[in-house]
């Protein structure tokens, strides 16, 4: 059953909106979108094409415009690219970010990163004909650690793969400067390295929670993400029957 807040939440039309990664699919959010569902929350998940960041925006842009209310737009490791900028959309009321990148407006993210230490799993990127994707070992081992191994071998079999364009575009826009924002860092990453999320958590003034994950979190920790998730959900329904 529904709690009452988040019962509240979906009367008050409030819904979700999912926004996954490179090297994924919107099936990398499979277990959290039933415990969404079971609350009585309205959840999209966006597919990706992960060859340009206008086209990823444009897609979530398209989700958004479908949603009948104030929406809680969360995204993924690439995602949160994707979200900083999308979230300018006029029915995005709070931004939870998973493991993921958060540039600000204009901000090279790669010079960002670049001041800590390189994560394993970029040591094993295989590029041909202008994109890239992970090796079986460096998605099974770095990608996907933690993930019960044959789950793993099914992600990797659906990994998106990326334009080698893709991570050098720059945002125009940084939504968390403008709405609540809630942040998963994963402890255990080996694709983000966990100390530049928790310093993107600190600058964007996050609530923050750490799962003790791998990049994946919202594959092996689903309860903690979606709780997460409807932490957001519930702020966004207060905020709008405070009105």
């Amino acid at each position: 059953m529904p709690s009452e807040n988040t019962a509240s939440a979906a009367a008050s039309g409030v819904s979700v909106v999912l926004v996954h990664g490179a090297y994924a699919d919107g099936s990398s959010w499979a277990d959290v979108i039933p415990l969404l569902q079971d609350e009585g929350i309205a959840v999209t998940a966006v597919q990706n094409a992960l060859v340009s960041l206008d086209d990823d925006v444009a897609a979530t842009r398209r989700a958004l415009d479908l949603q009948g209310g104030p929406t809680v737009l969360a995204g993924h490791s690439w995602a949160g690219t994707v979200i900083s900028e999308a979230g300018a959309h006029e029915n995005v009321a709070g931004l939870v970010y998973v493991a993921a990148r958060a540039p600000d407006a204009g901000e090279d993210y790669g010079a960002l990163a670049g001041r800590y230490a390189a994560p394993p799993a970029s040591a094993g990127l295989v590029h041909s004909r202008g994109f890239a994707q992970l090796s079986e070992e460096a998605f099974l081992a770095d990608f996907a650690n933690g993930v019960d191994p044959r789950r793993a071998r099914v992600l990797f079999a659906v990994q998106g793969r990326i334009a080698d364009t893709l991570f050098a575009a720059r945002t125009s826009h940084a939504a968390w400067r403008d709405k609540p924002t809630w942040y998963a860092v994963s402890k255990q990453d080996r694709t983000t390295t966990p100390d530049l999320e928790r310093f993107l958590a600190d600058r964007m003034g996050a609530t923050t929670i750490e799962v003790d994950s791998g990049h994946l979190s919202m594959v092996t920790h689903p309860r903690e993400i979606a709780d997460l998730i409807l932490a957001a959900v519930a702020h966004v329904r207060g905020a709008v029957g405070g009105r």
